[in-house]
C-alpha cells in the first residue's frame, strides 16, 4: 500500500532554513510527480510545489526563490528545501501523490517559523 512519511519539521528562527524529506514506498516512485501542500493555522490547505518525473517544477507565489523541491529516485524520496523562512511559513506540511484518481496523503510535519 501507499505510504508517504514526512520528516524535518521543526521550530526556526526568521530568516533561518530547514529541509523537509517525504519516504515514499508503495508505488513506482520515480513514475510519479509530486507535490508539497502546507496547512497553515486557521487557514485552508494550500499548494506549495510540484516536481514532474523529468524533474520540471513548478512553485507557489508566495515561496519561489526560497524553497526548492527536488526528488531523489534512487531513495524514493522527495525533498522541500526551505530557505529565508518567515513566520507565515508556520504551517503542517505534506507530501502528496496522485494515483489513477487517488490522493495520497502523509502525516503532516509541523514546522514553525518564530522568534
Amino acid at each position: 500500500q501507499v505510504q508517504l512519511v514526512e520528516s524535518g519539521g521543526g521550530l526556526v528562527q526568521p530568516g533561518g532554513s530547514l529541509r523537509l524529506s517525504c519516504a515514499a514506498s508503495g508505488f513506482t516512485f520515480s513514475r510519479h510527480g509530486m507535490s508539497w501542500y502546507r496547512h497553515p493555522p486557521g487557514k485552508e490547505r494550500e499548494w506549495v510545489a510540484w516536481i514532474g518525473i523529468t524533474d520540471l517544477t513548478n512553485y507557489a507565489d508566495s515561496v519561489k526563490g526560497r524553497f526548492t523541491i527536488s526528488r531523489d529516485n534512487t531513495k524514493d524520496t522527495l525533498y522541500l528545501q526551505m530557505n529565508s523562512l518567515r513566520p507565515e511559513d508556520t504551517a503542517v506540511y505534506y507530501c502528496r501523490l496522485v494515483d489513477s484518481g487517488t490522493t495520497y496523503w502523509g502525516q503532516g510535519t509541523q514546522v514553525t517559523v518564530s522568534s
